[in-house]
């Protein structure tokens, strides 16, 4: 085809056709693992670099060859890891052995490649041995006399032993020697480790890295490293999330330093990296009664240098509903650290317009707190209230009550998500003592919250949820006691399908809010795909005019459809459609919008 060429040009052709880069035309790539279970064989194929090559965009002869000599490693490995040490493996490329074929003189192409693995007999445990142990180490059930042997089992038996000394102290223990003989006509593992436990070590000094506009008192303050105690991981931990939890630095490290000081402490390293100092976020909702809701925050997170955050919020609701437009100002400041490292004091000021269907209310209340973190997931706060409202409702017009009040509150998050949960719980409590300095009774609003999730499969595509919400006011009787700490059941919050605050007690014609509440709700959240979800749903809630309610409170439901739609980290868009059940209200659908799941 090139005679007619000079002879110069035909050589540099071939030359440049010899070292192009030989592109392989879909390999016909195979694996095959006689008498493996079909796990065992699915994991093979999931870690093969051969299997996969298509995918990564492994296409070149080289690239093939390199993939194929790496699975030799790989297979060996897997089946290791599933207590078979006794494997063969033979990877053939055009038929020959991969691991022969010179990587100087690589075939022009590929077109196929067979991987085929023996697995041989399942290995077990004889002696299985960490030594010496810590009190109260936990070794895994998997490293024991009898049990398939895997080394997976002896690595998390390793790290155990080494984790069961670093939390009496010994920040240094490491593993020694380790003695692991395969008796391959008996099937059986020899695993025999040597624990070097190291000295006890107690904290030494924390050492501030990294600028910050946080000072470095305050950083430490709000650390509570623990100098001079016992080493303990879980310290460690507590440092590193109080750090975090002021929401002033975007990054927390911590390490320890390579050695011990001659006096038996540790110290540490802490590198901070400071987050944005000011946040602006908006937000909105819609429903068929109750129209818009418009809101907005504004936050500093390092107001005077000591990670303190101040949030200034503002909402705007029932516009284009049917009630008037009101809203709410707030504003917060919280200081951390100031009576410990876990303990913080906060300063509230509110100013609120409430249009409710059966009630307005014009309020001022501010107040000072403090708040004690438990966990990472449970806290709890209390607070001195002074308050001072004007209320028209079924008792009266332009009624008013000065409150001196102290909320209580506790929450305890374990879900796994909070705006999109699949698993866990929620529960919050809250308890509000009040004297009405005005002349008006005094008592005590209660309203508990409980949340619960739970997923069916491994793959969350079905999750179960359920709510139930129990409030009740002590003391005063009805007509005593300001309308917002009465108890209304209606809508996104309580009754989906039901008006807005549509049950309540009545009262000369009119509706007022009830001493108790109970309600409940269900969801079955099932996803379509990655990013949508269907729910079907049902609520039930009852008020009634004394403290408790009984099976014979009024009462209604509400019943229907929602579809989400995953946004991320804000969680999902909400569109919940829902009609009446029970009750005596007609409204027919109502419909609410927003993000974030109905709870």
């Amino acid at each position: 085809m090139l005679s007619g060429f000079p002879r110069a040009i035909r050589t540099l052709t071939f030359t440049l056709l010899a070292t192009l880069p030989a592109w392989a035309q879909a390999a016909d790539v195979s694996l095959t693992a006689p008498g493996a279970p079909d796990d065992l064989t699915k994991r093979l194929k999931a870690a093969s670099s051969v299997m996969t090559a298509e995918t990564h965009n492994l296409t070149t002869v080289q690239e093939l060859l390199a993939a194929a000599n790496a699975d030799y490693r790989t297979m060996v490995q897997v089946m290791y890891d599933n207590g078979y040490f006794s494997p063969v493996v033979r990877i053939a490329v055009n038929g020959r052995e991969a691991a022969t074929i010179p990587p100087l003189s690589p075939p022009a192409r590929v077109d196929t490649i067979a991987i085929t693995v023996q697995s041989g007999p399942v290995f077990q445990f004889g002696r299985a041995q960490v030594a010496p142990l810590a009190a109260d180490t936990k070794l895994p059930k998997t490293f024991a006399s009898g049990e398939t042997a895997s080394t997976g089992a002896i690595r998390d038996a390793a790290g155990a032993a080494v984790d069961g000394w670093r939390e009496i102290g010994h920040a240094k223990a490491q593993v020694g020697d380790q003695r692991i003989v395969a008796n391959h006509p008996e099937s059986v593992l020899d695993a025999e480790i040597v624990l070097l436990p190291g000295p006890e070590l107690r904290f030494g000094r924390m050492i501030i890295t990294g600028e910050s506009a946080v000072r470095r008192e305050a950083i430490r303050r709000i650390a509570g490293f623990p100098e001079g105690e016992v080493y303990s991981p879980k310290q460690i931990q507590r440092v590193g999330t109080r750090l975090r939890r002021t929401g002033a630095f975007s990054a927390v490290a911590l390490s320890e330093a390579e050695q011990p000081n001659r006096d038996g402490t540790l110290d540490f390293d802490v590198n901070v990296e400071d987050q944005k100092p000011r946040r602006i976020s908006f937000g909105a909702e819609i429903s068929s009664r109750s129209g818009v809701e418009l809101s907005a925050a504004w936050m500093h997170r390092n107001l005077w240098g000591a990670a303190e955050r101040l949030r200034l919020e503002g909402r705007l609701r029932n516009i284009g509903g049917d009630d008037d437009i009101d809203g709410i100002f707030l504003l917060r400041l919280d200081q951390p650290a100031k009576l410990g490292p876990d303990d913080s004091v906060f300063y509230i000021f509110e100013l609120e317009q409430q249009n409710k269907p059966h009630y307005s209310l014009n309020q001022l209340y501010v107040g000072a707190g403090v708040r004690r973190v438990f966990s990472d997931d449970l806290w709890a706060e209390a607070s001195l209230q002074l308050g001072k409202s004007r209320a028209d409702d079924a008792f009266g017009d332009n009624r008013d009550f000065d409150l001196i009040t102290l909320p209580l509150k506790a929450q305890w998050d374990r879900r796994d998500n909070p705006v999109n949960a699949t698993e866990g719980f929620f529960l919050e409590a809250g308890v509000t003592p009040f004297l009405d300095v005005s002349g008006s009774a005094s008592g005590a609003h209660i309203l508990a919250d409980a949340r619960g999730y739970y997923s069916l499969g491994q793959s969350d595509r079905i999750v179960l949820a359920a709510r139930v919400q129990m409030g009740s006011v002590l003391g005063p009787s009805l007509s005593e006691i300001s309308p917002d700490y009465l108890f209304y059941s209606g809508g996104a919050g309580t009754v989906r399908g039901q008006p807005y605050l549509s049950l309540g007690v009545p009262v000369g014609g009119q509706i007022a809010g009830g001493r108790s509440l109970l309600t409940a709700s269900a969801e079955v959240r099932g996803r379509i795909t990655e990013k949508i979800s269907l729910v079907g749903f049902y609520d039930i809630g009852a008020v009634d005019s004394s403290q408790f309610v009984s099976s014979g409170s009024p009462y209604h439901a509400g019943a229907g459809l929602g579809m989400r739609y995953d946004l991320g980290g804000l969680g999902p868009l909400r569109l919940d459609l829902a009609v009446p059940v029970s009750g005596d209200t007609n409204d027919g659908l109502q419909f609410y919008l927003g993000i974030g799941q109905a709870f």
